[in-house]
Order: structure tokens, then C-alpha cells, then sequence
């Protein structure tokens, strides 16, 4: 991993701390590792992803960065903050109306000087990839030199950055005196759970390695995730050998679908936030801590006992129809 370079812009290490009220109630210790706050504009899991892909660019003397996400994508806002911070341009392909409210993350986009073409959701779906191409060569003709970055920065080498997660959670249990048995995070595009996982391996660490998916299904993100540790081995040249079922997704916790929410989902992070002063975010994080508290409930986590829960950040992601079903 030394001889990989990357552009140092997340607040590193990101501290982890005990849930002690939510522990007592579950009688389990919940620990939370804080990537929320890896940065402000940058804050997030993304960032630790875009450092080796932006490097990459760098690498390849580029000046933009194109890249796509949801309407309301933490990745894409975090591109575009690091896009200005190193005078690059940034050219977003978000799927969603351009009539769409000008509010948080898209805000920021805006904000932040990125340049953005919305598509549908069956274009998004189909047909990025050869949009992004498009834009690239648009670019090209205008003498600019364009990277294109994958949904969440969910590569090989945007993958890197969460075996350097890996490598920081060892180091922080020495100091802290605790081992972790499981460790959980939410699975958007595969790249967090990937790097994870691999370092999870790579380190001949004994923790299980959770996902909860928030979108498609377990077994479509075990086939995302079994690509991506190929293509993680590129970059180490160390190939890590997994079976489908041992890539351990629990599915059930999509609700509405993608970004959107149930009632009971924000019942749910209102009371915790009041519980915990913590503040999850309703597309990401809190259908996954939903999901491991139900889990904990039904006694699928009863063989552990110190779980990390990674927070990946999203606050900005709170839009006006979920805010209104706050009690």
C-alpha cells in the first residue's frame, strides 16, 4: 500500500467512541467509528475513496473530474469540494429533475462551481457510463483533460482507502483495549465493504465484516463486491479468495427504496439522536443502524459482543419530505 499514492484530505484518524445508552439497551457494546467527520465540505466516507482516485488523476495531468451520483449524492458534492480545492473543474451527472429544490448537497454542488447535467433514472441507470464517456470527450474538444470517477469512488483503487480504514480501526483497538468482533457499515455502491473486507483479510483480522444494503439486493452487491476485491488486487498484487456466501450483506432494510424513507425509519433516528446527541442520516446510516438494532433484537448478533458501527457521514442529505416526517 506504500508504493500507492494518495492526496491527504480527510481528517485522519477519525475517533471512535461508545454508544452508552444504546449499548445498556441492547446489552451489547456499540461502538461508532466517527467518518462523518472526516472533513465539512468533504466530510464522509467519500473522501477516503477520492484520495487515491483523485491522485490517480492527478497522476494523469487531468483538470476535471466527472463523476455521478443521486440528486442529493454525498460522493458527488465531496468531488466537487476537492475538485476546488485543487483548481480542477467538476462535472456532475445526477440522476434526479432539474426542478428539484435547491437544498443540500445540490446546493453545495452548485455552490462549490460544479457543472451538472441531470438525467432520468432509467438513463442513470443504463446508460452513465457512456454519459460520462460523452461529457469526457466534450471536455477533450475544449482542451481539458478529463478523469471520470464511478459512482462512490467504488473502483479497485478507491477501495484502497477503506483498507487504510481497516488499518487504522487495529491500531485504534490496541490503544483503546478493545477487539472488535463485527464491524458494520452501509453498502451504497460496494466500495466501503469492499476495502473493509479485503483489509478485514488482509490483516488476518477476526472481525465479521457487515453490510446492510440500501439499495438493489444482497445478492446483486456480493457479485459488486467479489468484482471489486479483483480488482482491489491490482493495485496490492495480493488476491484475496471469497466465496459468495461468505460476503456477509443482510438484506430486508431497503424500505421505500433508494433515498426514500418510512415513518418508523425516522422515528427511529429522532429517538436516537435525542438518546445519543447523534445525528445519522436518513439514505445511508440510519437504515443501517435501524437495521443492525432489529438485527440485535432478534438475536442475530448474539455471538457478538463489540460491534463497530461505521458512521459515513450524509447529514447534508436530509431532504424536505423527509424532515417533514419528523415528529
Amino acid at each position: 500500500m506504500a508504493s500507492i499514492k494518495k492526496v491527504g484530505f480527510a481528517n485522519l484518524p477519525t475517533k471512535i467512541e461508545r454508544l452508552n445508552r444504546l449499548s445498556d439497551q441492547l446489552g451489547k457494546n456499540i461502538y461508532i467509528k466517527r467518518d462523518d467527520q472526516t472533513g465539512m465540505e468533504v466530510s464522509g466516507n467519500k473522501i477516503r475513496k477520492l484520495e487515491y482516485c483523485v491522485a490517480d488523476a492527478l497522476s494523469k495531468n487531468c483538470d476535471y473530474l466527472i463523476t455521478c451520483g443521486s440528486i442529493q449524492s454525498n460522493h458527488c458534492r465531496a468531488t466537487a469540494a476537492v475538485a476546488a480545492k485543487l483548481g480542477l473543474g467538476s462535472y456532475l451527472v445526477l440522476k434526479g429533475d432539474k426542478d428539484t429544490p435547491v437544498e443540500g448537497n445540490l446546493f453545495f454542488d452548485r455552490m462549490l462551481g460544479a457543472e451538472i447535467k441531470f438525467v432520468t433514472s432509467e438513463e442513470y441507470k443504463y446508460n452513465r457510463a457512456d454519459i460520462m464517456k460523452n461529457i469526457k470527450e466534450d471536455l477533450e474538444k475544449k482542451g481539458h483533460k478529463a478523469y471520470i470517477i464511478p459512482e462512490g469512488a467504488s473502483n479497485g483503487i478507491g477501495s484502497l482507502g477503506y483498507i487504510d480504514a481497516m488499518e487504522e480501526i487495529l491500531k485504534q483497538e490496541e490503544d483503546m483495549g478493545v477487539k472488535f468482533d463485527a464491524i458494520v457499515v452501509t453498502v451504497g455502491s460496494g466500495g466501503t465493504y469492499s476495502g473493509l473486507y479485503y483489509g478485514n483479510r488482509l490483516y488476518n483480522n477476526s472481525a465479521t465484516v457487515y453490510g446492510f444494503n440500501i439499495t438493489e439486493t444482497k445478492e446483486h452487491f456480493q457479485e459488486v463486491v467479489l468484482n471489486l476485491l479483483k480488482e482491489i488486487a491490482q493495485y496490492t498484487g495480493k488476491e484475496i479468495e471469497a466465496r459468495k456466501d461468505e460476503i456477509d450483506i443482510i438484506d430486508g432494510y431497503v424500505g421505500r427504496g433508494y433515498a426514500l424513507s418510512r415513518p418508523e425509519e425516522i422515528e427511529f433516528l429522532s429517538y436516537l439522536a435525542k438518546l445519543e446527541g447523534l445525528i445519522l442520516d436518513p439514505v445511508y446510516t440510519g437504515k443501517t443502524m435501524y437495521g443492525l438494532v432489529e438485527e440485535i433484537k432478534k438475536g442475530n448478533f448474539d455471538k457478538h459482543e463489540n460491534i463497530l458501527f461505521i458512521h459515513t457521514g450524509g447529514i447534508f442529505g436530509w431532504n424536505m419530505e423527509q424532515r417533514s416526517l419528523l415528529k
